[in-house]
């Protein structure tokens, strides 16, 4: 028997507090699992700093990427299965895309990214394509078989209807997250009906559209993802982590450039402080590490280090007042040579910090971050673009919402400092 088609002798399942059950039965997949890059996952939290403020949201990327697999294996074994639009033979390669698809996401994720100037997606496909063990796996299939699955994740798999399980307005990936962040952190907002759209996805050539009587289900699973970005990943306590996180690492990183002997050998960063990382080196660096660094930084000589550690690990975290970077850059450039003048460096203790988000957009050609908008297939088989049939997600269609805070240590800003007045002034005018 061919590898690809090759079926465990009996079906392993995961118990899952989303999906209750998670199925695999092909041995490709369970191989996948057991490789050392996907273990990784286990120490990669999906929620970054999160936990920081909904203490539940411990949860790893690696259970998220069984999430996203079981349901594109949902959509290619019972929703598609039998539909002459949808080509049975892109079942494995949705399949081992849908579990791959965060594999190469570092540790804090975003966070650590924007320090280091990293992107995931590029780990993601050079883990698919490198000599690792989930290349080794993907090639018993074919030789060329890695490269479909790394082309799906990059979006530019010949076949647009595989892409768009993993990535579009409505896919695995989201109907996963949703639901399995808003379990961890015990809200509310993420829920909406699965079972529901998934009855009313229909494959199209190069899409996936919505039986029209399925409207509802999604205008609810849009509203859920607008309230799951403001109330719980972007909520102003977690980057307040978050900011605390990057600081860290920008002064770790600083230090290394001047001359700086730590105290703990930084063997672990040493090609990140260098912008050459490899991917053994990227392979390696997980969250585990980061906080045992940071538990080391604690008792570094340089003061802010030190203390930006001890902030983070000990949940000691910035303030923050709303600010209007348009109107009030004036205040800003003000409070900076206050801050200087208070011996507290802006640099660290300063940070300004944006959000914005987009929660449904319609295709709009040429324009920076375009995204294919979600059909309805109407009773007469034509296909309507939702906003057009939804007055709900017309009224949010194209309009992004920002916000942007002002992070500080209200703590060294206390009330006998001589600049407290002035600067706590100016915060809130």
């Amino acid at each position: 028997m061919a590898y690809a088609t090759q079926k465990l002798a009996e079906e392993k399942v995961f118990k899952d507090p989303v999906h209750r059950y998670i199925h695999v039965q092909d041995q490709v997949i369970w191989d996948l699992i057991a490789t050392k890059e996907f273990q990784r996952l286990r120490r990669i939290r999906q929620l970054g700093t999160t936990y920081l403020v909904f203490h539940g949201a411990e949860h790893s990327r690696f259970s998220h990427s069984l999430g996203v697999y079981e349901i594109v294996r949902r959509m290619v074994d019972d929703v598609f299965a039998n539909r002459p639009e949808w080509n049975k033979r892109e079942r494995l390669v949705a399949l081992c895309a849908g579990l791959l698809h965060d594999l190469g996401h570092g540790p804090f994720s975003h966070a650590f990214e924007h320090v280091f100037d990293l992107d995931h997606e590029y780990f993601t496909r050079a883990i698919i394509l490198g000599n690792t063990e989930v290349n080794e796996v993907l090639r018993r299939v074919s030789k060329d078989f890695p490269k479909k699955v790394s082309e799906v994740i990059e979006k530019t798999y010949h076949n647009k209807q595989v892409v768009s399980l993993i990535s579009s307005q409505i896919d695995a990936d989201r109907m996963d997250y949703l639901q399995r962040d808003a379990y961890f952190t015990g809200v509310s907002y993420g829920h909406f009906d699965m079972e529901r759209i998934l009855r009313v996805m229909r494959p199209q050539p190069d899409q996936i559209v919505i039986k029209s009587t399925g409207m509802h289900a999604i205008e609810d699973y849009i509203m859920s993802r607008y309230q799951m970005y403001w109330q719980v990943y972007f909520h102003p306590v977690s980057r307040s982590a978050e900011v605390i996180l990057r600081k860290t690492l920008e002064r770790a990183k600083e230090l290394y450039h001047a001359g700086y002997t730590f105290k703990h050998d930084i063997a672990h960063f040493h090609s990140f402080f260098e912008n050459d990382v490899q991917l053994d080196a990227y392979i390696a660096m997980d969250e585990s590490i980061i906080l045992a660094y940071f538990q080391f930084w604690m008792s570094e000589e340089d003061a802010i280090l030190s203390d930006l550690s001890q902030r983070f690990l000990n949940r000691k975290l910035f303030k923050f007042v709303e600010v209007d970077p348009s109107k009030d850059w004036e205040k800003l450039i003000r409070l900076e040579k206050l801050f200087d003048q208070a011996g507290i460096d802006p640099n660290y203790y300063l940070v300004m910090d944006s959000s914005s988000d987009l929660p449904y957009d319609f295709y709009r050609p040429g324009e920076e971050g375009e995204r294919l908008p979600i059909y309805l297939q109407m009773p007469n088989k034509e296909l309507s673009e939702l906003s057009r049939s939804s007055d709900i997600v017309d009224a949010i269609s194209g309009k992004r919402r920002t916000d942007h805070k002002l992070y500080y240590p209200k703590d060294l800003l206390h009330e006998e400092h001589p600049l407290h007045e002035q600067i706590i002034e100016i915060m809130h005018a």
